[in-house]
């Protein structure tokens, strides 16, 4: 279900349900990966708490309701600022942090162990300055945990108020399923809510992850929607990156390119849209993840105001058939094993949750 807030500049703000929850968050999410220290060296974690004040006040002008964090960004001090940032806007806003990273040197001081699950949500509540974390997902796998451990030590943090909702990020398919299935045997909390890597670039996602989505009704939470900003119109094939780009100067390889070739293919047709309709690649690219199932919110970064206000304009873009129908084209995959024996055997009794991975490839 979508419900939609007019703004006062004719936009609209588009909201979602979270999974299968009744809570409802804007379909976009501020990102606070790169709030830090303010060290130039580190421009990942750059921005200290007067630039976090400022784009969360554009922001929550803009209608988003949703902000993202972890303890794992700059080792709690995004944590920190945003709590100093959302100071007095709290009641309003919805928090969504992760567990699982390192947070000190000894050896329980990582994973998804009770005793780490318990003790890493305490010490973000208090850098948070909150009561509660809204959404509180496992930031990675842990595969030497039980996931029944994993499943009890989540929904005592919903039981005693200190989340009201959790959910996970980076898990594979089978890992996914066997955290629902704990749940569901001890009659505990289930995820409603993962956030995965996705985006016209990364479309691995629609292998299990958003199959399943659709099957068990768990929400998506996309981040990196602009593949760390190659899908922005700002990297063109025969042409050197832009001043400061972390893909070009600092070597990122984050997202990994494998087809760089196939890439600019994309953004070709990333552009072309967006000169027709004369507006940012970015907003083409962001609205392309909105129109996917399962997907209730992306979260988009920015070092500063002028990416975020370029960015909001996607939440009630709304891409014609034919525009989805080239990016789809452009962007689509090979089919790996056994989806590709499924769709030439089995296609005849495919479900809902079968067409979320089939109904976009050629064949169908």
């Amino acid at each position: 279900m979508v419900c939609r807030l007019i703004l006062k500049k004719g936009r609209t703000m588009k909201y979602n349900l979270l999974g299968n929850s009744g809570l409802k968050v804007s379909n976009l999410a501020i990102g606070t990966m790169n709030y830090g220290k303010g060290d130039p060296a580190q421009p990942l974690f750059s921005l200290g708490v007067k630039e976090a004040k400022r784009n969360i006040d554009l922001c929550i002008d803009e209608g988003i309701n949703f902000i993202d964090t972890s303890d794992g960004y700059a080792k709690g001090t995004s944590e920190e600022i945003l709590g100093e940032a959302i100071k007095g806007k709290r009641e309003n806003l919805i928090i969504a942090s992760k567990v699982w990273n390192p947070m000190g040197d000894g050896p329980n001081d990582l994973g998804l162990s009770r005793y780490h699950i318990i003790s890493a949500c305490e010490a973000s509540l208090k850098r948070l300055q909150t009561d509660r974390i809204d959404v509180y997902l496992a930031h990675k796998w842990d595969g030497m945990t039980p996931i029944e451990e994993i499943a009890e030590a989540f929904d005592n943090l919903v039981r005693t108020g200190k989340v009201r909702y959790i959910g996970c990020s980076n898990f594979s398919g089978w890992h996914l399923m066997k955290a629902l299935a704990a749940a569901d045997r001890a009659n505990r909390q289930r995820f409603i809510v993962q956030q995965i890597h996705y985006s016209l670039q990364a479309r691995e996602a629609e292998n299990e992850l958003i199959p399943i989505g659709i099957s068990e009704k768990i929400g998506t939470m996309v981040w990196s929607p602009l593949a760390g900003g190659l899908l922005t119109g700002k990297f063109r094939r025969g042409e050197s990156g832009p001043t400061g780009s972390r893909h070009f100067e600092r070597k990122w390889k984050n997202p990994p390119i494998y087809d760089e070739e196939k890439l600019y293919d994309i953004i070709d047709v990333i552009v072309e849209i967006a000169e027709q309709r004369e507006i940012p690649p970015s907003q083409v690219s962001l609205a392309w993840l909105l129109s996917r199932p399962t997907v209730a919110t992306l979260i988009v970064g920015g070092r500063n105001e002028e990416q975020f206000k370029q960015n909001i304009p996607a939440s009630d873009l709304e891409l014609t058939e034919e525009e989805l129908n080239k990016l789809n084209e452009v962007s689509r995959p090979n089919l790996l094993y056994p989806y590709w024996h499924q769709q030439f055997m089995g296609k005849e009794r495919f479900s809902e949750a079968d067409l979320g991975l089939h109904k976009w490839h050629s064949g169908y």
